[in-house]
């Protein structure tokens, strides 16, 4: 047996029986019962996730994935390939996005070279898991092999392992890779299933003409692909990414921990979408962070029906939405262990 396949037999649904003696925690604390709304259902969730009714928050980790894409070759993005490289070494560095906001949430960025195309040379602190130098254009063929993609998707399940041992008791999800809003699109269409229209946007901000050139080169990428895409694991061979892949993976190995992942936006949601395909009970460990603005996210989120905890109109990517996540799910987790009960603070509960 694989360790893919290892992995989702591990993946149990949470036990439902904890829930009201969580609940009835939350309604003891000094506060009138459900007043702090959303965030009493965060950990109402996180409790259930990790299968205990006293959690802890431990290390907090995002792990963002990067990789190329050959259908960077069709005009389809506002920015050439060679970024993704660049920006990887800015993420190293500590000047992205995601950095500031995972400093700000304390949480610590990984950054994993799952398929670069550029070797990366001296990239002090870089995750090195290449599987290929860029994905093949999926308007022509299919993007990887069925074994690339099980290695990719392996590779995000070995990291979310050994995240776990480490002491991680919240996982997030990123990505970077110029023209990766293209084949999640492509896995959008093929697996809720629906039109390439429904699911392919603007990306990193393309003009008109662009995006119907987009629309065209997902539409291709299906019929080329033909048959089989109903299977996520093909699915994800012939029209994906391997950071989706790995993100993919790296749901799943969480799960298998009982480890909650926080899923950023639209690219992360594809690797999820990848991962409830194989394994539905999966959905019970996943957080959304937020709404992108991303065409085809909302079509997503409703159909899996799913409510994201922010919507900010943000759509960069890279583990931003699940770094800002984070720090509302251990606020939520922090007010259910520390705050006091009525009882300890000497309160008379309404109608007493």
């Amino acid at each position: 047996m694989s360790l893919l396949d290892r992995t989702i037999a591990e993946i149990l649904p949470p036990d439902r029986g904890r829930e009201a003696g969580i609940r009835a925690r939350l309604d003891r604390l000094t506060k009138p019962p459900g007043s702090l709304g959303d965030l009493e259902e965060l950990a109402v969730r996180y409790c259930l996730a990790t299968g205990t009714s006293a959690p802890r928050m431990g290390k907090k980790m995002i792990f963002t994935f990067a990789g190329d894409h050959g259908v960077a070759a069709e005009g389809v993005s506002a920015y050439p390939r060679n970024v993704t490289a660049r920006m990887v070494r800015n993420m190293l560095a500590g000047g992205a996005a995601v950095n500031v906001l995972a400093r700000h949430a304390g949480v610590e960025v990984r950054v994993v070279d799952i398929g670069v195309d550029d070797p990366l040379e001296n990239a002090l602190g870089l995750i090195e898991r290449k599987i290929r130098r860029g994905t093949a254009n999926i308007a022509e063929g299919p993007a990887m092999t069925r074994e690339e993609a099980r290695g990719a998707v392996e590779v995000g399940i070995d990291l979310a392992r050994r995240g776990a041992a480490e002491g991680a008791t919240l996982i997030g999800t990123g990505e970077m890779g110029i023209a990766n809003t293209t084949p999640s699109s492509a896995i959008f269409a093929a697996l809720l299933p629906c039109g390439a229209k429904e699911v392919t946007g603007r990306g990193t901000g393309i003009d008109e003409e662009t995006l119907r050139r987009k629309i065209a080169v997902v539409e291709r990428a299906l019929a080329a692909n033909g048959g089989g895409l109903s299977d996520p694991l093909t699915a994800l061979a012939s029209v994906g990414g391997m950071e989706i892949a790995g993100i993919c993976g790296l749901i799943l190995g969480a799960a298998s921990r009982r480890v909650p992942v926080v899923v950023d936006g639209f690219i992360s949601s594809a690797g999820a979408l990848v991962a409830l395909r194989m394994c539905p009970p999966l959905k019970a460990y996943l957080f959304f962070s937020h709404l992108s603005t991303e065409t085809g996210h909302e079509v997503f989120l409703e159909r899996f029906g799913v409510r994201p905890i922010l919507d900010l109109g943000m759509r960069l990517g890279e583990g931003t939405g699940a770094a800002l996540a984070m720090f509302l799910i251990e606020a939520a987790v922090r007010l259910y262990n520390e705050m006091a009960t009525f009882q300890s603070a000497g309160i008379s509960e309404k109608g007493a």
